[in-house]
């Protein structure tokens, strides 16, 4: 052999023993949790350590990447068969923004909220936002959502009664029967569900795991959403407690609410109003003595044509203790509230800015009354503070309030301040369609519902339908790249402290209920009537949605009903009661079955996430920290399907592992009987049976 042979063998040798393995993008992971941030939720001057994980031997350098400066991360540590980086900071008051950038050998990529790129794109950018704290008993929390008037009848004695005022073109209506379908234009028909109907509940909703009560309206008002609130000060003596009563209803064809001296009496009395409040106080104390938390309903944008302030109905107009309305009177203290726009119109001037030009929701005009402005800020500090201690807000509509978006941003600081100061662990959770990003910087909003980043991908995926039951689209059934790309795009707008509370709902009350979305059926009740909305549904899909909803991140809020087998299209058949003695009672269980392991499993509360393998009606997911490790999976197809999925990308062993099912949801049912899933190679083959969810976990 010669020299040359040599040298070369010799290179050849080197070269084997140096070269490292094929570079794993799917390896490279990091995101905003306490797995990668320490601490999660700094203050300005903490020092955050903030880690990156990579293939153990798999790159040359990591780079974090804030303003242009390239920040070199120290190796930290192996652990299993993965290399940890890591950089400490100190936290300033401004947020850092900040990604990864990755070098092994020639390759060089990016790493940013929605994984592994060649591109730098800071729209995608992780964000710390120091001194941003949310409640630590939201993260994850079970809610459960009530509309009070649908969910249980406690007291006889305080239900709407028949002509007992005029609203919307029709007297109100005490419906007498349970069972009774919701009128089309029902807004002004009673059921007598009530704040005693809760209390009398409260042992079924601790059964059930509910950690959060989330009420719709419960201040005065005189429909039964309560969206056109009356008086903010009282809850509804409707919904509370009425101790004084009296006067007459209105006579048939008087449409005049100025006689309707019985409604007159019954909320605009300081006694009724003072006993309701003390009732709900007791109700709160109650509901916090079982380990459960309340949110309230804050209706900010706009109030009610009953509303003292406005009085078109000469509600208050007589009443002592009351000053005149701003419908009644140019001098009346409260003119500045509304925006009218005929000042040579009073007394009695309706020419006022409603909400979508609706005249019973007047528009508040916030811009124009600093009274206003205080007033209501002190409404929001009113409820979260001692003797009602509620545990936060839910705001309606809040992207509409005021008159321009700069004076709502502003507002909404201030609304945070106040009520953070008032209680620090109350929860600010804003209603909102859309990018909420602008708003969830950390000094305005907490969270919001999750419609964007869980209800509408969620929906497309399993079936097929919009949120109202308004469209079809088969090609979004099954679709697991609109679903991962749909998830991936809009959770990046949240910062990991709100996507941990965000409120992940099936249903609510402004859209159709999710068991009657699994049937296709596309229109509302109008069209297609009552009896459609239960026809050809598909509880087996219904389960899928709720074993993604008990594993995905953030807080899943059950509408209530929706555990029991309520259906309905949307608004206002939604709004069905709850089938007291008639509930679907093994899905009742199968919630509790859920609840229970969501609860059981920290890392489903706040461990990361990380998107598997996937393919047209399949999806899985892992949630995972250093300790405990769960996969989630699902088949949404008619037929069986056979899996492969690398769960060594969640941290799961590579050998001598097994992975527990916890789950197993199928067409005829679920099981919880144990089985176990043998890990080759760091990964594992499933069979998955038609319209089927999994859930399996390995850990200490």
């Amino acid at each position: 052999m010669n020299l040359a042979n040599i040298e070369y063998q010799d290179k050849l040798r080197q070269y084997v023993l140096q070269m490292r393995p094929v570079f794993k993008p799917n390896a490279l992971f990091s995101d905003e949790t306490s797995n990668y941030v320490t601490p999660m939720e700094p203050d300005p001057g903490d020092i955050v350590t903030i880690r990156f994980r990579t293939w153990k031997d798999n790159v040359d350098k990591v780079y974090l990447v804030s303003n242009d400066r390239h920040l070199a991360m120290e190796y930290e540590k192996s652990e299993g068969d993965f290399d940890y980086f890591k950089i400490r900071l100190v936290m300033q008051e401004e947020s850092i923004h900040y990604f990864f950038e990755i070098h092994a050998g020639k390759i060089r990529c990016f790493y940013n909220k929605i994984g592994v790129s060649r591109d730098r794109l800071d729209v995608y950018d992780f964000t710390i936002a120091p001194g941003f704290h949310t409640p630590e008993w939201a993260k994850g929390a079970v809610m459960y959502q009530i509309f009070v008037d649908r969910f249980s009848s406690g007291d006889t004695n305080n239900t709407v009664e028949d002509c007992e005022y005029y609203y919307i073109g029709d007297y109100s209506r005490k419906v007498t029967d349970w069972r009774k379908n919701p009128s089309f234009m029902g807004v002004r028909e009673f059921y007598g569900g009530d704040l005693q109907g809760v209390m009398n509940k409260l042992d079924y909703l601790q059964d059930l795991g509910v950690d959060v009560i989330y009420f719709n309206p419960i201040f005065v008002s005189p429909s039964n959403h309560k969206y056109d609130i009356q008086d903010y000060d009282y809850i509804d003596p409707h919904y509370g407690k009425i101790v004084s009563d009296g006067g007459e209803t209105l006579k048939d064809g008087d449409t005049i609410n100025a006689h309707a001296s019985k409604y007159i009496k019954r909320v605009t009395d300081k006694a009724n109003l003072e006993s309701s409040n003390t009732f709900f106080v007791q109700l709160v104390e109650e509901i916090h003595r079982r380990g459960m938390k309340v949110i309230l309903d804050g209706v900010f944008n706009h109030c009610g044509s009953f509303n003292k302030w406005m009085d078109r109905e000469q509600i208050y107009e007589n009443q002592e203790g009351y000053e005149p309305g701003a419908y009644v009177s140019a001098d009346s203290p409260y003119r500045s509230f509304f925006k009218f726009n005929n000042d040579q119109a009073w007394p009695y001037n309706p020419n006022y800015d409603g909400w979508w030009g609706h005249d019973t929701l007047p528009k508040l005009c916030y811009e124009q009354s600093p009274k206003l402005h205080d007033y209501i800020l002190e409404i929001g500090k009113k409820w979260v503070s001692p003797p009602f201690n509620v545990d936060g807000w839910r705001l309606d509509v809040a992207a509409d309030l005021g008159f321009s978006n700069e004076y709502n941003h502003q507002f909404w600081k201030e609304f945070r301040k106040v009520v953070k100061e008032a209680n620090p662990n109350a929860i600010i959770l804003a209603e909102h369609y859309g990018d909420a990003k602008s708003w969830l910087c950390g000094d305005e909003w907490d969270t919001v519902m999750n419609y964007d980043a869980f209800m509408e991908p969620l929906t497309w995926f399993f079936t097929g339908m919009e949120k109202h039951s308004d469209e079809f689209r088969g090609d979004l059934l099954g679709n697991e790249a609109a679903f991962t790309g749909a998830m991936r795009h809009h959770m990046a707008s949240f910062l990991a402290p709100s996507l941990q509370v965000a409120m992940n709902e099936l249903s609510n009350h402004d859209h159709s209920r999710f068991l009657t979305r699994t049937n296709h059926k596309v229109g509302r009740v109008a069209n297609l009537g009552y009896e459609a909305a239960s026809q050809d549904i598909n509880v087996a899909v219904m389960r899928e949605a709720v074993v993604m909803q008990m594993t995905w991140p953030g807080a899943p809020t059950i509408y209530y009903g929706d555990e029991a087998g309520v259906c309905g299209f949307t608004d206002p058949d939604n709004r069905r009661t709850y089938p007291w003695g008639e509930e679907n009672h093994d899905l009742i269980t199968f919630h509790k079955e859920m609840i229970r392991i969501h609860k059981a499993c920290p890392v489903l509360t706040h461990g990361s996430l990380k998107f598997l393998e996937q393919r047209h009606n399949v999806l899985s997911y892992g949630r995972f920290s250093q300790d405990e490790q769960m996969v989630v999976a699902f088949n949404n197809d008619l037929n069986e399907q056979t899996i492969t999925l690398s769960v060594w990308q969640v941290n799961v062993p590579q050998h001598n592992c097994k992975m527990e099912r916890l789950m197993l949801t199928h067409a005829q049912g679920y099981t919880t009987e144990q089985y176990f899933t043998e890990v080759h190679g760091g990964k594992i083959e499933l069979t998955l049976p038609p319209l089927s969810g999994i859930v399996l976990r390995h850990g200490e």
